[in-house]
This record gives structure tokens, C-alpha cells and sequence, in this order.
């Protein structure tokens, strides 16, 4: 199914913690070649040689182009600005080699961010300024993923059976507080439908992402390359026992607690079954 091709996962940690999860599997059957690692060893590529399958992450925080404000020491303060209308090159330029693109982001959209079309200010999520648009994350994602499906969709450059699998949202599962103020997710059992919220955030979020997707693939847009979903969102907020929690080892953030990431093995590894299954509903 994938000899031959090229496989990228374009997105943040969480699309690096499915991208790791896929390699792990592979690897079963072939050790493959680590060929390319950049200097935060944040994008990463491997080869399978009796394959001829390349496996790549692309690391991005948005999908789109974007800053973070700075004070006057230089330091981050946390505040960025997006552009919609720019795609982030990091990822947008290595497209036209690409076969299959697994396509996420979600994690940085729940901090403040003004959105911008070109020279245009859309709006800002969690800014709270006077005489400013306040969208909340949903219609964020909304903006955000109508104009990268249009971008992809559009690309003159790229290859014109690209598959472009969108994922949903993964939850996050803190208790207690949040990740900066001593959440934690130390449950040992998943939930029951019963007890999962299907009216939260991340199932709001979910249908924004899916309903740009359907824009794409339904009317005047519907074009030659292909799409899909691979819808994690409802089976995840099942599983707030699958994340590291205490047990990460991330040693630049001692004393915070990992419920947004998952365990290998573990719940993540049932992605790719689903990833395998929608490609070949593509093919």
C-alpha cells in the first residue's frame, strides 16, 4: 500500500507522538534508516530500503505562517500572530514530494492568537482586547483549516493523486487544573460513552475541521487530489488513561505532568489501523 510512496505527518507533538507510533509498527517488519534530523530534532525522516518508503514529520505549530510577539528583552511573551492567507513554509515547500500527507495541529490554538487574512485583522482568541473580534478556538480552527485544504487543494506544484488525510483533534485529558497549574491524569480505565462530554470543546473543534474538509471535497472545489478524515476525536475522550502523565521524562519541563500526549504502546497505535483503513478507501 505504501511502497514506493512518500509519507509525511505535517503538525505539532501530537502528530510526531502518531508519527512515532506508525514507525515503531513498521519497524517490526523492517529496520529503517534514519537519514535526516534537524538541529531541535524536530523534523525527522526515515527510509525503509526493501520498501522504498519514506517516512517523514514536519513540524509546525499553526499550519499557517505565524510570530510570536516579543518584549523588549526579546523574550516570547506568548502572543502570536497568524496569517491564513501564508501557508508555514517549513512544511508548504517539501508538499510537492509528498504522496500522502497526514495533516494535524491543534495543541497551540488554545493560548491568545490574532488572526489575520494578508493586511487584515480577522479577530483574536483568548485576548480579550477592546474593539477587537473575540472567536472562540472553533472558529479559530474554522479559518485556519478552510484556507490550508484551499492551499493543498490548489497546489499547482504538487502531485495530483496527493492523499491528504486530515485527523481530528486529539483530546487532552487534565484534572484538577491545567498543565501549568498541577493537572494530571492519573486514571488507570477508560471512560464509558456515558461519561465523555459530547458537547465539549474538542467535539466543537472536530466538526469545525470536518466541515472545512467537506468545502474541499463537495462542489465547485472538488478537484483531482484526494481527502480524508481520520476521525480520533469521540474514541480518544475515551482513553484518559493513555497518556504518560508523571512518566515522560521531558527534562525542560520537570514537575508538569504529559496529558496531552500518548504512550507507546499504547491507545495511539489504534490510529494507524485507522489511517491503513481509510487508505485504502483512497485508493
Amino acid at each position: 500500500m505504501v511502497r514506493g510512496k512518500k509519507m509525511s505527518f505535517i503538525g505539532d507533538s501530537v502528530a510526531r507522538n502518531h508519527m512515532e507510533s506508525l514507525l515503531c509498527l513498521l519497524s517490526m517488519e523492517e529496520t529503517p534508516k534514519d537519514i535526516y534530523k534537524d538541529g531541535e530534532d524536530k523534523n525527522r525522516i526515515w527510509y525503509f530500503p526493501n520498501h522504498d518508503f519514506t517516512l517523514s514529520t514536519s513540524w509546525t505549530k499553526f499550519l499557517v505562517e505565524e510570530h510570536e510577539r516579543v518584549d523588549g528583552n526579546k523574550t516570547g511573551t506568548g502572543l502570536f500572530d497568524i496569517d491564513i492567507s501564508k501557508m508555514d513554509e517549513g512544511w508548504f515547500k517539501g508538499l510537492p514530494n509528498t504522496d500522502i500527507a497526514i495533516v494535524s495541529a491543534a495543541h497551540w490554538f488554545f493560548r491568545p492568537i490574532f488572526i489575520h487574512r494578508g493586511d487584515e485583522t480577522l479577530g483574536c482568541i483568548y485576548c480579550n482586547e477592546p474593539n477587537m473580534t473575540q472567536l472562540s478556538p472553533d472558529q479559530g480552527f474554522k479559518l485556519v483549516y478552510s484556507s490550508v485544504f484551499k492551499h493543498i487543494n490548489e497546489c499547482q506544484n504538487c502531485k495530483s493523486d496527493l492523499e491528504t488525510i486530515m485527523r481530528t483533534i486529539s483530546p487532552a485529558h487534565f484534572e484538577n487544573g491545567t498543565w501549568d497549574t498541577g493537572g494530571s491524569c492519573r486514571r488507570t480505565s477508560p471512560f464509558g460513552v456515558n461519561q465523555i462530554d459530547l458537547q465539549s470543546n474538542e467535539m466543537k473543534i472536530r466538526t469545525s475541521q470536518i466541515e472545512q474538509l467537506e468545502v474541499i471535497t463537495k462542489g465547485d472545489h472538488k478537484g483531482k487530489k484526494k481527502f480524508g478524515v481520520l476521525d480520533v476525536t469521540r474514541v480518544m475522550l475515551m482513553r484518559p488513561d493513555g497518556h504518560p502523565n508523571s512518566h515522560w521524562g521531558n527534562k525542560w519541563m520537570k514537575g508538569y505532568n504529559d496529558c496531552v500526549h500518548w504512550c507507546l504502546p499504547g491507545p495511539i497505535d489504534a490510529w494507524n489501523d485507522f489511517l491503513m483503513a481509510i487508505l485504502r478507501q483512497l485508493r
